[in-house]
């Protein structure tokens, strides 16, 4: 990824992932198992289901240590099954 993160932050930071994906229960738990394997902490999420109910967002706040961890962050998250988009 040619991404300016390195440019634009400075590291360590919080960053709200928004993760847009299938209606399911377990959507929450695959986001915080996916960060567990590269930011191991306690996660809060924020669920949000779309109008039509089909789609949940899941606003979640991680800290990243620098551009690599980021766009790691943003690869893993978006090779969930479930998962839509990841802002």
């Amino acid at each position: 990824m040619k991404t300016h993160f390195d440019e634009l932050l400075d590291f360590p930071t919080v960053l709200h992932f928004k993760v847009m994906g299938v209606a399911c229960d377990e959507l929450p738990d695959l986001i915080i198992e996916e960060l567990q394997k590269h930011t191991p902490g306690d996660y809060t999420t924020k669920i949000t289901p779309s109008s039509k109910g089909n789609y949940h967002s899941v606003s979640i706040p991680v800290t990243v240590t620098s551009k690599y961890h980021i766009e790691t962050i943003y690869k893993t998250l978006n090779a969930i099954e479930q998962v839509r988009y990841v802002l």
